[in-house]
C-alpha cells in the first residue's frame, strides 16, 4: 500500500457580520471551535455594536455530521491525521480571507481563537507576524511548538494579549488552567491579561463586553 499526496485548489466559505464602513472601529477575526460552522458561530457576536464592529469568521473545511446523526453539520480545523499538511491548508485559508477583506488601517484589528480555534489563530499570527490590537486566547490551548521567538514581533504597547476562560468551563480544570498560564508566561512573560467570567465553554455576552473594555 502506498499513500501519495496531491495538491489541488479548493473553494471554501466564510461568514461576516455587519458592514465595514468609515464608522467601523473594530474588526474581529474569529476562529470557531470544533463542531461549529462559521455562520452559527458568528451569531455569538451579535452582542457587539453593529455600527462599530465588523466580524469575520473563517470556516474550517473539514466538515462532518454531529452526534452520529445525519442532521447537523459541524467542522474541525485539524486532527492528528496528516497534521502538518492540514496546517498548511488552514494557513492558506486564513490568509486568503485576510487579504480578500482588505482591512483598512484606521480600525482596531482583533484576532480571537475560541477552543480549537486558538491553535489555528495563534499559528497564523505567529507565522505571518499579523499585526493586531488584541490577540485573544479564549478557552483553548496554545500549540506546544510555538516559542517566545515566534512572538518577538509583538510590541506589548501595541498589542494586548488576553487569555479568557469561563469559571464553569468543564474543560478547564485547575491543572489545565495552570498549564496554560505557564505557556502564556513562556511566550509573553508578564505582558498578558488573564480574565475569568461566570460562564461555561461558549462565547458569552458577558465575556465579549469584558473583552471590549480591555
Amino acid at each position: 500500500m502506498k499513500e501519495k499526496e496531491i495538491a489541488y485548489q479548493i473553494t471554501n466559505t466564510y461568514s461576516t457580520m455587519n458592514e465595514l464602513t468609515n464608522n467601523t472601529k473594530n474588526v474581529w477575526f474569529v476562529c470557531h471551535g470544533i463542531g461549529f460552522l462559521s455562520r452559527y458561530f458568528i451569531k455569538y457576536f451579535e452582542a457587539l455594536d453593529s455600527e462599530e464592529n465588523y466580524v469575520i469568521a473563517p470556516q474550517a473545511s473539514s466538515k462532518y455530521y454531529l452526534n452520529g446523526e445525519y442532521k447537523h453539520v459541524g467542522a474541525s480545523w485539524l486532527t492528528r491525521e496528516n497534521t502538518q499538511a492540514e496546517i498548511e491548508n488552514v494557513m492558506a485559508n486564513l490568509n486568503a480571507i485576510y487579504h480578500a477583506e482588505q482591512i483598512p488601517e484606521h480600525v482596531n484589528f482583533f484576532v480571537l481563537g475560541f477552543s480549537q480555534g486558538v491553535s489555528v489563530a495563534m499559528r497564523w499570527v505567529a507565522r505571518y507576524q499579523i499585526s493586531c490590537a488584541k490577540l485573544i486566547v479564549y478557552a483553548g490551548s496554545i500549540p506546544n511548538e510555538l516559542t517566545e521567538k515566534d512572538f518577538e514581533f509583538i510590541h506589548p504597547e501595541k498589542t494586548k494579549i488576553i487569555n479568557i476562560v469561563g469559571l464553569q468551563d468543564p474543560y478547564f480544570t485547575e491543572a489545565r488552567m495552570q498549564q496554560e498560564h505557564e505557556k502564556m508566561q513562556t511566550l509573553f512573560g508578564e505582558h498578558y491579561i488573564f480574565k475569568t467570567y461566570e460562564g461555561t465553554h461558549k462565547v458569552d455576552r458577558k465575556a465579549l463586553q469584558l473583552l471590549e473594555k480591555l
